[in-house]
């Protein structure tokens, strides 16, 4: 059995000598270090949080010549400044999900709908140009950083069923207070829902189980109704976790089974327009101001796109719109030419999620092609700095965020996002 010493390991090769006449008798001895990547090489963790309305504080960059999503303008006091991001990190993952070989639009629209928090994973530039020039394998460096036995956590919406309820039992971890395990029936309504027996219970219907006595926790699932929605996690994975002081939030989350889907409709313009009204409301019993999709016109694009009368837009053209000012909306409709693609949610799915304390599109399925195909370059803007793009194709000041007219992108081989 060898030894793991420097000097035995040292023996197993054989001595190479340097003779004048000859040169070096074994020349990939001499290259054998410059190929291997630095051991001391791993990536870090980042977490972000931001206030409502407030963006995470740094810009997005993709060069077609220079591989990586780069990290720029970090601004004073922001999140990503508090947080440790400098100028020329690559990120490598966005909320432990890989994007580095992802479609630049579509890692920018992970961020914007990820809600308050956002956990990135990066190497400092140096590092990532020395992994690609050696052909090191980034994702699997990422998931080596996270150790042995990993996996996401698990969001799951269960269904109670008429004779069997919900097929899930929680049992009190012995001698640790405020945590608890779950077991399920074979074939019920839990396991079919995505979670296992032996899980972790960590979140139920939005509340954090470490705050709740076993107790209070039964009665919040026989208050629940007809369904309850929990978040759990394999115990190795949640060792994971600890390990690496990450907290287990539904963003880090893969998402089984949620209801109210957030629905994605591409409207091509008629001779009489799209066919619908929006209009600004504000939620009875609230002081909530919402963008509410109303008459829709039989026989329009809008109504065989499948709109529907009071649902709430939530996005254009796949950027988020729930924040942004009516005015700007309709001109970012309008600045889409004769076509455009709206996200809607019923009020009845968006006060679902926003109980649950997550965003409505956390989840949702990435966005047509069109979207992807219109958004081939241009600049995207966040709470933090407001932009859009004139006729001409420059930079003016103006109030729309995320504003990129698709008929007006330049054609460059950079990409830039402030996020």
């Amino acid at each position: 059995m060898s030894s793991s010493t420097g000097c035995q390991d040292a023996m197993e090769f054989p001595r190479f000598t340097f003779n004048p006449k000859e040169g070096i008798d074994n020349p990939a001895l001499v290259i054998n270090d410059d190929h291997e990547l630095d051991p001391s090489v791993v990536p870090r963790l980042y977490q972000l949080k931001r206030l409502e309305g407030q963006g995470f504080g740094f810009c997005l960059h993709l060069d077609q010549s220079d591989p990586g999503l780069e990290i720029r303008d970090v601004d004073p006091g922001s999140p990503a400044q508090q947080s440790g991001l400098t100028r020329g990190d690559r990120v490598l993952e966005v909320n432990e999900e890989y994007v580095d070989n992802m479609d630049f639009y579509r890692v920018v629209r992970k961020i914007q709908s990820c809600g308050s928090h956002l956990f990135l994973l990066v190497l400092r530039k140096p590092e990532y140009q020395q992994a690609v020039s050696l052909g090191v394998d980034l994702q699997m460096l990422a998931k080596t950083s996270k150790g042995d036995s990993w996996s996401r956590p698990r969001l799951c919406h269960i269904s109670r069923h008429p004779e069997h309820g919900l097929g899930l039992i929680i049992k009190s971890v012995e001698g640790r207070k405020g945590q608890y395990t779950v077991s399920t029936v074979s074939h019920g309504p839990a396991e079919k829902a995505g979670v296992r027996s032996g899980d972790r219970l960590i979140w139920i219907n939005g509340v954090p189980v470490s705050t709740l006595t076993h107790a209070a926790l039964s009665r919040t699932v026989k208050k629940s109704g007809g369904s309850v929605t929990v978040l759990v996690i394999d115990s190795n994975s949640e060792s994971c976790y600890v390990r690496r002081k990450l907290p287990i939030l539904p963003v880090l989350a893969q998402c089984c089974s949620l209801p109210h889907a957030a629905k994605t409709m591409h409207l091509v313009k008629g001779d009489d327009g799209y066919g619908f009204l929006l209009r600004q409301e504000r939620l009875t019993g609230s002081r909530r101001i919402v963008h509410v999709l109303r008459e829709v016109d039989v026989g329009s694009p809008a109504e065989a796109a499948g709109m529907e009368d009071g649902d709430l837009l939530l996005a254009v053209n796949g950027e988020p719109v729930e924040s942004a000012e009516h005015e700007d909306i309709v001109k970012k409709i309008r600045q889409s030419a004769d076509e455009v693609v709206l996200t809607s949610m019923s009020t009845l799915g968006r006060d679902f999620h926003r109980e649950l304390g997550i965003s409505p599109l956390l989840f949702h399925e990435e966005c047509t092609s069109l979207i992807d195909t219109q958004h081939t370059n241009g600049c995207l803007t966040s709470p933090t700095k407001s932009a859009e793009m004139n006729d001409s194709g420059t930079q003016a000041e103006g109030k729309a965020n995320y504003s990129i007219p698709p008929s007006t992108q330049l054609s460059v081989r950079m990409s830039d996002a402030f996020l």
